[in-house]
C-alpha cells in the first residue's frame, strides 16, 4: 500500500515552498540570493546558492530498503553554494593542465569529454581536484553532506523523484546501456540544479553507516570508523529507477573508480 507524506512532512514542503524565486546572476561578487548562478574563476564550475531550510530525509513513502530509514527531519540552517552541474572533463582537464589532481587523466569510456561528467574518479581523486580548486580561487570548497546532498536533490519535493512520484526518462539519464549525456541534458530541479538523479552517481563528504540510526539533524558530515568507505548519491546511467530515487543511497571505497562515479562541488558562501 503506497503511503503519503506525513502532514508534518507536508507543513515543511510549504514552508520551504516560500523561499525566494531564482535569480541568475554571473558576478560573484553579487548578491547572494537562491538560485544564483557564479563562478570564481573561469575554469570553474558554475554553482547556485541554495536557500537555507529544512526537509525530511529518507525514504518518505515506505518503497526503499532499511538503509534509508529512520526518516527523520533535517534543517539546513545557512544558505551555501553547490554545483550547477556535476563536474565536467574540461573541468578536470583544466585542473590537470595546472599541474593538479595528481596528473590523473581518466578514461571516458568512449562517450566523449567535454560537457560529458567526469568519471572513473575516486573519492579521493575528487579530493585532490577540491584541494586545487581550492587553492586557485582562495575559496573552502568542498563535497556536499550526505544531508546535504538529498536537500539539494529534492529541491522541496517531498516525492519519489525531484519532479515527481513517477520515473520520467524525459528527466533523468537511468536504466541505459549507453553511458553518460553532457551535463545539463535534463531539466533543473527547484533549486536550479541539473543532472543529481542519474547520469553518474556522486560522492559525498560522509562516512558509510547502514542506516541514519543517531545521525545528524543539522546537514553536517556524518563520520564512523570506516572512513575509507564513502557514500554516494543519485544513481547513475546504468541504474534502474528504483536506484536513482531522491532517497537512494549507496557506497564504496575510498579508492574505487568505475565509470559510473562522478562527483558534483560545494562551498559556504561566507
Amino acid at each position: 500500500m503506497k503511503r503519503f507524506p506525513t502532514l508534518a512532512a507536508i507543513a515543511v514542503l510549504a514552508a520551504l515552498s516560500a523561499g525566494a524565486a531564482p535569480a541568475e546572476t554571473t558576478d560573484p561578487q553579487g548578491p547572494r540570493r537562491p538560485g544564483t548562478v557564479f563562478k570564481d574563476c573561469p575554469e570553474c564550475p558554475e554553482m547556485v546558492v541554495v536557500p537555507a531550510g529544512s526537509f525530511i530525509m529518507g525514504d518518505i513513502d515506505g518503497s526503499g530498503p532499511p538503509l534509508e530509514a529512520p526518516v527523520h527531519r533535517v534543517v539546513i540552517a545557512r544558505p551555501f553554494a553547490v554545483g550547477k552541474f556535476e563536474v565536467t572533463f574540461a573541468e578536470w582537464n583544466a585542473c590537470v593542465a595546472a599541474e593538479g589532481c595528481n596528473g590523473y587523466s581518466p578514461d571516458d569510456a568512449g562517450w566523449g569529454r567535454d560537457r560529458r561528467p567526469v568519471i572513473n574518479v575516486s573519492w579521493d581523486d575528487a579530493k585532490a581536484y577540491l584541494l586545487w580548486l581550492g587553492q586557485r580561487t582562495g575559496r573552502p570548497y568542498r563535497l556536499l553532506s550526505e544531508a546535504e546532498w538529498e536537500y539539494a536533490a529534492r529541491g522541496r519535493s517531498l516525492t519519489r523523484y525531484p519532479w515527481g512520484d513517477e520515473i520520467d526518462p524525459a528527466n533523468a539519464k537511468y536504466d541505459s546501456p549507453d553511458g553518460t549525456v553532457p551535463v545539463g541534458s535534463y531539466p533543473a530541479n527547484a533549486f536550479g540544479l541539473h543532472d543529481m538523479i542519474g547520469n553518474a552517481w556522486e560522492w559525498t563528504e560522509d562516512a558509510w553507516h547502514d542506516n541514519y540510526e543517531g545521525a545528524p539533524t543539522d546537514g553536517s558530515v556524518w563520520m564512523s570508523k570506516a572512513w575509507w568507505h564513502r557514500v554516494l548519491r543519485g544513481g547513475a546511467w546504468y541504474f534502474d529507477a528504483n536506484h536513482v530515487r531522491s532517497a537512494s543511497r549507496d557506497g564504496e571505497g575510498t579508492g574505487s573508480r568505475f565509470d559510473l562515479f562522478g562527483f558534483r562541488v560545494a562551498r559556504p558562501l561566507d
